[in-house]
């Protein structure tokens, strides 16, 4: 069950995912974060880099990123250390620009969106070698 925080939250993000990248959005992102990845929050990929180095990530490995949106930082994971990753969130807006971004990053085929709040995930019990949660507010 979904709560009205939960749905309020998710409304919101559905019109941020609504909007345009527009080249500016896109030199900001390269600016702060040092990539352009349709982040929302600010996580650089010099972060993203070092938990993909904390976790150990590579090829065999699934990871679960929480709160997902657009795909940042777990599909920049899975294209460049190998592993592969389920994005989990609310919003179906940002899950689905998140398969497109993985279908252009090459990992469609190691990346699964699930439909999710982080409050009721449908997995089982250490389903996954990591999880990973940034920029989120749990």
């Amino acid at each position: 069950m979904v709560t009205r925080a939960e749905r309020e939250a998710s409304e919101r993000f559905v019109q941020r995912y609504r909007e345009s990248r527009v080249d500016a959005v896109r030199a900001v992102e390269q600016a702060v974060i040092g990539g352009d990845w349709g982040a929302n929050g600010y996580t650089t990929v010099a972060q993203a880099d070092r938990l993909g180095s904390l976790l150990e990530l590579g090829p065999g490995v699934v990871v679960l990123d929480v709160g997902a949106g657009r795909g940042w930082p777990g599909l920049y994971l899975a294209a460049t250390t190998g592993c592969s990753v389920v994005s989990a969130d609310v919003p179906v807006e940002g899950l689905r620009l998140a398969r497109a971004r993985a279908a252009d990053a090459g990992v469609a085929d190691r990346s699964w969106s699930v439909n999710a709040s982080a409050r009721t995930l449908p997995f089982r019990a250490a389903a996954f070698g990591a999880v990973i949660h940034t920029d989120v507010l749990c």
